[in-house]
């Protein structure tokens, strides 16, 4: 059995890819509003994931300062559109900052203020090929029904922040939001519709890709 990486490697990958200055600035940012963006290991396997994919539909829970939705643009097919959601509107107004100085306009780049669960039910079944997850833990299993229902065959549902710094893997850990971790978890492993990978990246990233029936 391997020996999980040391700091030194963590640190190695984290700095492996260099970022461009305008991501680097949301980050900044991210910082001054008390958000936390994804880490840069998440941000490069969310642009491999779009780009394997050929992703042209992409759903976000959780814009922050616009670091992910950079990285999901980024793979995407150059007519792609995002649809990023959260409930800050100054997050989402740096985002905007962000996205435009990179060249992604309002067309590229749709982004709704608002709850996850009041905005998913008003979006189209089945005509998604990615859907990225960064916001209330608690709301983890609600939302991974609606993200069901918008994927298409074939897509990929990912959820960030699924080890919330060690709290999963102790069983000693029993609140609310550990819990709906563990059950969006459980439930994306047990399924036979979804073919899923639990990564431990930043704080542990959950993705799975949706079968068709009879797969």
């Amino acid at each position: 059995m391997s020996t999980p990486p040391n700091t030194a490697s963590w640190a190695y990958v984290e700095d492996w890819l260099v970022e461009d200055e305008h991501v680097r600035a949301a980050r900044s940012r991210a910082v001054e509003l008390g958000c936390t963006p994804i880490t840069k290991s998440t941000a490069s396997v969310l642009r491999l994931l779009a780009t394997a994919i050929s992703a042209q539909a992409v759903v976000e829970i959780g814009t922050g300062t616009g670091v992910s939705a950079a990285a999901l643009l980024s793979g995407m097919t150059s007519d792609g559109i995002l649809t990023s959601i959260d409930t800050e509107a100054e997050n989402q107004r740096v985002a905007r900052e962000i996205l435009t100085e990179l060249g992604y306009d309002h067309v590229r780049a749709r982004l709704i203020a608002g709850r996850a669960l009041e905005v998913l039910p008003r979006l189209a079944d089945q005509a998604y090929d990615l859907v990225f997850v960064d916001g209330d833990k608690a709301e983890y299993p609600a939302i991974f029904q609606q993200a069901r229902r918008l994927l298409r065959v074939g897509g990929i549902l990912a959820f960030d922040n699924v080890l919330s710094n060690g709290a999963v893997a102790d069983p000693g850990q029993r609140d609310a939001e550990t819990a709906a971790l563990r059950d969006v978890a459980h439930v994306l492993r047990d399924d036979e519709h979804w073919v899923p990978a639990l990564m431990t990246i930043g704080d542990g990233l959950l993705a799975a890709v949706l079968r068709g029936e009879g797969d």
